[in-house]
């Protein structure tokens, strides 16, 4: 059995913060070639952005810890939105503030019918002015700081001294008495290793699917469809050595899998979801992020803590939006023993 993770034992609850978005949503018929036209068949709004996905993952699954917001919305009727969306799910909103010189960020989320593929097409807005100054750890006694995404935060992306702003923050969290956890977005250029590597020595637990573990590392994870098992591991002991201080943990469909410092690593396959129950795939990522810290966070195992993780994101494939689909912990474990898990072959 794989050791849990041990955060500071004085404080309790999930801090996060970064992106908070409003995602359209918008079903279509097929991907369409350059220039040509796809039909949309349904269409819904809903959370997006790494810190509101997983603080309303944690509330849905049932947490029974604080949790804790800090970010930039707009002055309009979608920052609104999502301050009341915060309040229902019992979300404190002390750290998540609006400005009136942006408008809140948006994201449109263009799903397949047949596949649940999904493409993003984002407007950075409020969050595009977040700085290190909007982050009070003195205000928060949270044991679990969650911090995403970068690539996708432009005064925190910025490099001041061949460093990202975004490593002050991290810095001010753990001397603050936090463990520290981030996510990326799977952004399609060569900033990863100038923007990603620097901070990873201040964080504890780095989350990353294998296009962002392969892009951060430059080891190839996939041969044609298939993920490569030694590869993903040989690219989790590379990210240790470049300075996370906990766990890496590399997801993609097939499994997960979180490796140590110590050299201990653990898979964990996915669950067997029939393509008729997939309604889309945004926010799977988040979900399991979501289920792997409310695991951390109870101190459970790592291998339990994966497992939470794979059912929640399950369960998220159910509905198109991010989170919509996610059950309380125990319906998502009581999925897992349904639905069984993948094959995979490590």
């Amino acid at each position: 059995m794989i050791n849990p993770v041990v955060p500071p034992t004085s404080r309790r609850g999930i801090l996060a913060g970064g992106n908070w978005i409003i995602d359209h949503v918008k079903i279509i018929d097929a991907w369409p070639a350059q220039d040509a036209l796809a039909s949309i068949l349904r269409q819904s709004s809903s959370n997006g952005g790494s810190p509101y996905n997983v603080l309303k993952d944690l509330a849905r699954l049932g947490a029974p810890f604080p949790l804790e917001a800090v970010g930039l919305v707009g002055d309009d009727e979608d920052g609104r939105a999502i301050l009341a969306d915060c309040q229902e799910h019992r979300i404190d909103t002390r750290q998540l503030r609006t400005t009136s010189a942006a408008a809140t960020s948006t994201t449109d989320v263009m799903t397949v019918e047949r596949t649940g593929r999904r493409t993003f097409f984002h407007e950075r807005g409020a969050n595009a002015r977040l700085e290190v100054e909007h982050f009070d750890f003195s205000l928060t006694s949270a044991r679990l700081f969650h911090f995403g995404y970068l690539l996708l935060l432009d005064r925190l992306d910025l490099l001041v001294d061949g460093r990202p702003r975004a490593t002050e923050v991290l810095e001010r969290a753990r001397t603050a008495g936090l463990s520290t956890s981030i996510d990326c977005v799977s952004e399609d250029s060569e900033r990863f290793r100038a923007v990603i590597a620097p901070v990873l020595p201040w964080v504890d637990i780095f989350f990353a699917n294998d296009f962002e573990a392969e892009k951060i590392t430059g080891i190839p994870l996939r041969s044609g469809n298939s993920i490569q098992p030694a590869a993903v591991q040989k690219a989790a002991r590379r990210l240790l050595e470049a300075g996370v201080q906990s766990w890496v943990v590399i997801h993609c469909p097939e499994a997960v899998y979180a490796c140590d410092t110590q050299g201990h690593g653990l898979w964990q396959p996915s669950l067997r979801v029939p393509p008729a129950e997939i309604a889309g795939a945004a926010g799977a990522g988040d979900a399991l992020v979501a289920g792997v810290l409310f695991g951390v966070h109870e101190r459970w195992p790592m291998n339990e803590c994966l497992r939470l993780g794979v059912a929640a994101a399950a369960a998220s494939l159910s509905h198109p939006t991010c989170s919509a689909g996610v059950l309380p912990a125990e319906a998502c474990l009581a999925l897992a023993q349904r639905l069984g898990y993948r094959s995979f072959d490590r």
